[in-house]
């Protein structure tokens, strides 16, 4: 489509919303952008909001392609109709609604939960912004049909986004995804939004939600008599402005940690984010203040929630004292060497449990599967994709735990996405299962480095914003799928795994394997030494992603340092070689 025929289009688009039965101030700025702003038009119309790996997620603002009531309404509709048909021999469906911290958001969250009601639904909505793992546990227990939480993560400010979940406590995936979505694009006018649900009909969930969530936190303890002796643990928290702010504290509480600090900055609830650029725990810069509340009071563990306290961001103190920040493979491996050992210790291992890991994330998890002799699964990046292995496996096998390399993680099957207060839950207990030894969390991490094999990971995010950076990053994964290179940093590329052919091919001897997994726009090329390299667009953020990891034997703790800057420099020289520094 040329330039002339995406303008048409966009006119279109926005000619039929000046049309339709929105507000004026909306009206106004349509006409604003249509007489003197062609970029913002055309950025605001020239596709619709399609969901993605985390749902429907954008920028605020008027138009098909921004976060608004109105593509909140229809995609509302859309789901209510997909609900309709799905259950609709049932004499009730029902849904859940949550909400996080962002401009905006309770506001969709009450406009989703009236549109359900006007189609005859019974919705439920949350008092107030409520962790995004919390909507997950409370579709499970009220038995509902469906869920939908308005969040968009860690995002900037301008964003806000919508994640629809099925009745198994896990968000949509194929084929509910697709099919919402073609209810959606079969609304054609914003007059077929039924948007004058009563809103006294809504039923409110509150304390009662929040206590039984907590007690099932409590329940993933595994050491309960070691936190009782170890309660005086020193815990710096932040919620980043987000909905962690009274459920993470709270679940530190009830655990029997009694040492918490909070960063009073933080507490405060505000989608503008007043004290970060990004709220976003894998960025260091969002732990600032946290870190400087624990240099302050002498902390041994801070740890840092998104806005929907799905992820946790931590840092620990190194052998010098000082606090370093843990990337997400490293939180994720401390946390599975945690539950496999001692699973394993009180022999709970029956030989039907297993855990999941994604294909981006460290082979760390897979070697700690194989030495506990536990079953593990690859997935596509995603928690849909792990609720999905758990609802397939329910009734037959033991989920123990599972996560990605992005800073999500979950314990035990009763919520079915990724859990940040559980996670900072169990983190804390790890921290005082290590002073139970005499050790730190670092003393762990070089544990396990020195019983597996010392890992070493990094991500490189190239931005590319906009329909022009779209089309650019679709150019990116042609390029290396049509020419993958022979060789990277002069090592061979041995085997290539193509997620969206569903095909990994032997270099050598060219010999093809079906991946058994759902078609997703990835590549990674495993080379001979060992080093894996994974990139993928992002579903959520106008980014592609290229991952790296490498690793090698760590004989002596001694040699950690030199031996994670030789790793390093080996990361350093395989961005170089495929030209991203």
């Amino acid at each position: 489509m040329n330039n002339e025929d995406i303008l048409s289009t966009v006119m279109e688009k926005a000619t039929s919303w000046l049309e339709s039965p929105i507000d004026e101030a909306s009206k106004e700025s349509i006409r604003k952008m249509m007489a003197d702003n062609e970029p913002e038009l055309i950025e605001s119309f020239y596709k619709d909001l399609e969901f993605g790996t985390g749902g429907l997620r954008g920028i605020m603002g008027v138009g098909t392609n921004r976060m608004n009531i109105y593509t909140v309404g229809m995609t509302t509709q859309g789901l209510c109709n997909y609900l309709l048909k799905q259950f609709g021999e049932r004499d009730e469906i029902s849904i859940a609604v949550a909400h996080d911290c962002r401009n905006n958001s309770p506001l969709f969250a009450e406009i989703t939960a009236q549109i359900c009601v006007a189609n005859g639904m019974k919705a439920y909505l949350f008092d107030d912004l409520r962790p995004t793992p919390e909507l997950s546990y409370a579709i499970r227990l009220l038995g509902c049909q469906s869920g939908v939480v308005v969040t968009a993560s860690h995002n900037p400010k301008e964003y806000n986004g919508y994640k629809v979940y099925w009745e198994d406590g896990g968000q949509i995936i194929n084929p509910h995804d697709v099919n919402i979505i073609k209810e959606v694009q079969q609304i054609k006018s914003i007059s077929e939004v039924k948007f004058d649900g009563d809103r006294e009909a809504i039923i409110k969930l509150g304390e009662e939600i929040d206590a039984l969530y907590i007690e099932e936190v409590a329940k993933q303890s595994l050491n309960p008599e070691i936190i009782k002796a170890h309660s005086d643990v020193k815990i710096v928290y932040t919620p980043i402005h987000g909905t962690g702010v009274k459920m993470v504290p709270r679940a530190l509480k009830r655990m029997g940690f009694n040492n918490i600090y909070n960063v009073p900055e933080q507490d405060v609830v505000d989608g503008n984010f007043p004290t970060v650029v990004s709220p976003n725990p894998e960025e260091s810069a969002a732990l600032d203040l946290a870190l400087k509340k624990a240099d302050e009071v002498g902390a041994d563990l801070v740890m840092a929630t998104d806005p929907d306290a799905d992820r946790v961001g931590i840092a620990i103190r190194n052998d010098h004292g000082e606090l370093v920040l843990l990337n997400g493979n490293q939180t994720a491996s401390l946390l599975t060497y945690y539950l496999l050992s001692q699973w394993s210790e009180r022999g709970k291992l029956t030989g039907k449990e297993y855990i999941i890991k994604t294909v981006v994330t460290t082979e760390l998890i897979a070697d700690m599967a194989r030495h506990y002799k536990v079953k593990y699964y690859d997935v596509l990046t995603g928690f849909k994709f792990i609720a999905d292995i758990i609802k397939k496996n329910e009734g037959e096998m033991t989920f123990i735990g599972g996560g990605e390399e992005s800073y999500g993680f979950m314990i035990g099957d009763f919520v079915r996405d990724k859990d940040a207060v559980t996670s900072c839950a169990i983190i804390a207990e790890i921290a005082a299962w290590a002073r139970s030894q005499g050790k730190s969390l670092n003393d762990i991490l070089l544990d396990i480095y020195l019983g597996f094999s010392l890992y070493q990971e990094s991500l490189i995010n190239v931005v590319r914003k906009g329909k022009s950076g779209a089309d650019e990053i679709q150019q990116m994964m042609a390029g290396f799928r049509d020419n993958p290179p022979e060789s990277i940093n002069g090592s061979r590329v041995t085997m290539i795994h193509d997620y969206l052919e569903q095909v990994s091919t032997d270099t050598e001897t060219g010999k093809q394997t079906r991946i058994d997994l759902p078609k997703s726009n990835v590549l990674q090329f495993l080379l001979e030494d060992g080093s894996k390299i994974s990139i993928r667009p992002s579903g959520t953020e106008p980014k592609i992603k290229f991952y790296f990891s490498v690793y090698d034997r760590l004989e002596k703790r001694t040699e950690y340092e030199s031996a994670r800057k030789v790793l390093d420099k080996r990361i350093l020289n395989l961005m170089q070689d495929l030209k991203l520094l």
